[in-house]
């Protein structure tokens, strides 16, 4: 079981493990100035077959298991993570979600053309940029995404006034 949340140390931990990922969902939009609450990590990885390895030795590391509705205790495959599902996952610092792909099926390569670099303890870290995030969340179809895009566009035009369109961040 985990033993509290500590997202900071899911995020320094996958930067350690030198996984190639980017922050996508509810965190990214919090590093990026966004006032919303979220209880996960979610990334989407890079499916090649190393980077794959350094995910799941990571994954190992922090005593995953897949969350499930019941208390069967699943660990982390090699085919978990080369799929293009999602896989869902405790840690023993909190709930990570792997993206194979988000909406519109895009896929880290898709993705990397439109994220920010955001500087976490010292690392850099590629974080979907807001636009992209906005843009992606007008088409969702689940709730909480449509209650929270208000926020999100309030956001980026704040964003956008302070620092003339570009939005780099620091996150200490």
């Amino acid at each position: 079981m985990p033993t509290g949340m500590d997202l900071s140390a899911v995020l320094e931990g996958l930067i350690k493990a030198d996984v190639n990922f980017i922050l996508v969902g509810g965190l990214a939009a919090v590093v990026q100035g966004a006032p919303v609450t979220t209880l996960d990590v979610d990334i989407v990885h890079q499916r090649s077959s190393e980077n794959i390895g350094k995910l799941l030795s990571f994954l190992k590391s922090v005593d995953s298991f897949h969350r499930r509705p019941d208390d069967k205790k699943i660990e982390p495959t090699k085919e978990d993570l080369s799929g293009k599902s999602h896989a869902l996952f405790s840690t023993r610092f909190g709930p990570l979600d792997v993206l194979a792909v988000i909406e519109e099926g895009k896929t880290y390569d898709h993705l990397i053309e439109h994220t920010v670099d955001v500087t976490f303890r010292g690392n850099t870290i590629k974080v979907l940029d807001l636009e992209t995030i906005i843009e992606l969340k007008k088409t969702s179809k689940d709730p909480k995404d449509k209650q929270r895009l208000p926020v999100l566009e309030e956001t980026l035009r704040q964003l956008q006034k302070t620092t003339g369109n570009e939005h780099d961040q620091s996150n200490q």
